[in-house]
């Protein structure tokens, strides 16, 4: 891969480009030290793949990733100092159509960074090969309370809403679900691409925004009505015939951790209530092939459409099965769940 890097230290933009550089399949294409300079030179000298940092001079790497999405769409990789420090910006580089985030190794303090930075960078080259490229990547748009819910966990679940996300989900989940009590007995689960180590910042990130309970699911944990359950591990999220959440590290090779089609999948197979599958933003087709599959077993489906989406890949790949029996903007989502399933606003 032809990859940039975005950085004003110039000790983190070394140790970025000798990791880069440390391998025979990968080449530094260009180095910006400002905002402003990563989306010029992405318009002029597009890259594969972008590891932006999220403090930078003229333009920060939010507006910055927001910029080259419109621009120049390309995958971008937040790659910055103690991320975990910075949660709400994460989330809005996230939401402005950022794939992933981790540690700046020389910043990270600990060995392994090299390490875990490649892992990423691998990730990166399967999604952007089985997504066809960056020329999948569409121009984004602007996605434009914490309470206690009626329900409670000990409350029999008779309802099921399956989220499945990817590139701009954070940001899509949040104003899809937010100010809106689900009726009594619904439970929500969200599949999130997102690395394991920030799963549970995304749970706490996302509690601040929605008037519902939000935390992320452990092994073996049960379906709990009127709180929203996120997946947290690399490994992909099942239901099995008794309603048990469990994580299952296969299929090992599947690019796409967690898998929405791997819980699509469960869910049409194992939940006979009623259910709406909910495919949103994202790059690749994760989770058309199990939104198909929930449709086929009785259950109301959703994809985003275009004009609302960050990347226009996974609900296109659910458009073009007929997967979904609803295509449409973000902002109709949530409405169309209200009328579907109940509760209040």
């Amino acid at each position: 891969m032809k990859i940039a890097i975005a950085n004003d230290v110039a000790m983190a933009a070394e140790a970025l480009r000798r990791v880069v550089a440390s391998t025979a399949e990968h080449q530094v294409l260009w180095i910006a030290r400002t905002g402003a300079e990563a989306v010029r030179m992405c318009a002029e000298n597009r890259p594969d793949l972008v590891l932006m940092d999220l403090n930078m001079p003229e333009l920060d790497g939010v507006e910055a990733t927001r910029q080259i999405m419109e621009q120049s769409p390309c995958a971008i990789l937040i790659v910055t100092g103690r991320p975990q420090d910075n949660v709400n910006q994460v989330f809005r580089a996230l939401g402005a159509g950022a794939l992933d985030v981790t540690a700046t190794p020389v910043l990270q303090g600990q060995p392994g960074g090299d390490a875990e930075l490649l892992a990423k960078i691998r990730t990166m080259d399967k999604l952007i090969r089985h997504s066809g490229g960056n020329q999948a990547m569409l121009p984004k748009t602007a996605l434009n309370g914490n309470g206690a819910a009626d329900a409670s966990d000990a409350e029999r679940v008779t309802a099921l809403l399956a989220i499945g996300a990817s590139t701009g989900g954070p940001v899509a989940v949040s104003k899809m679900l937010a100010g809106w009590k689900p009726p009594r007995g619904c439970a929500i689960v969200v599949v999130q691409h997102i690395d394991q180590h920030f799963a549970d910042n995304f749970a706490r990130w996302l509690g601040e925004q929605l008037d519902m309970p939000v935390r992320a699911i452990d092994e073996g944990d049960e379906l709990a009505a009127g709180t929203v359950l996120i997946a947290k591990s690399n490994d992909h999220l099942t239901l099995d015939q008794n309603h048990r959440l469990r994580y299952d590290a296969n299929p090992k090779d599947y690019a796409y951790r967690p898998s929405v089609d791997v819980f699509f999948h469960c869910v049409a197979q194992h939940w006979k209530g009623e259910a709406v599958g909910v495919l949103l933003t994202g790059m690749g087709r994760d989770g058309a092939e199990g939104l198909l599959a929930m449709r086929r077993a009785g259950h109301t489906t959703i994809a985003q459409d275009q004009a609302s989406s960050a990347v226009y890949g996974m609900p296109r790949a659910a458009a073009e099965l007929d997967a979904a029996q609803m295509i449409l903007p973000l902002a109709k989502i949530g409405p169309v769940l209200r009328g579907t399933l109940g509760g209040r606003s």
